[in-house]
């Protein structure tokens, strides 16, 4: 996956998954997907990737096993470009990976939305963004409806 990523081939980073694999960002920010649910919906995700960051090493690899022997965890950091900014970034990530016949079945991806969204140039729209769902909070409105 390593290789494939700093190769830019994110299709043949999707063909890793199984058919029915998950991935899921459990700290993705507002408007992000927190599930994409199969290959398809994993391939569709990463299409554009290439175009919004430019990966430019992925370090700092360490796995650890668990009690479970499909499944590890792993942590690294990617450091690049955010394309759109040209700003330089640094993302630390730690993926609980589960893997069956050699194919990826969950894939849970915990890295910080801040960090991508400052290289991005967008982090004061992701604050925004979560300032608008707290201000709802507060007033009691459903979340995601403008009354």
């Amino acid at each position: 996956m390593i290789d494939l990523t700093l190769a830019k081939d994110m299709n043949a980073v999707a063909d890793l998954w199984a058919p029915d694999g998950i991935a899921e960002f459990p700290f993705a920010a507002e408007g992000s997907p927190r599930v994409l649910r199969g290959r398809e919906e994993v391939r569709a995700y990463l299409a554009d990737y290439p175009r919004l960051m430019d990966v430019e090493e992925l370090a700092a690899l360490t796995v650890r096993p668990t009690d479970q022997t499909d499944t590890v965890v792993v942590e690294w950091t990617a450091t690049g470009r955010a394309v759109a900014t040209s700003r330089p970034y640094r993302l630390d990530y730690v993926v609980v990976l589960t893997v069956r016949d050699g194919l990826i079945v969950l894939y849970r991806d915990y890295w910080s939305p801040l960090a991508a969204a400052a290289a991005a140039g967008r982090l004061a729209e992701l604050l925004d963004a979560l300032e608008g769902k707290r201000e709802e909070e507060r007033e009691g409105k459903p979340e995601g409806k403008n009354a």
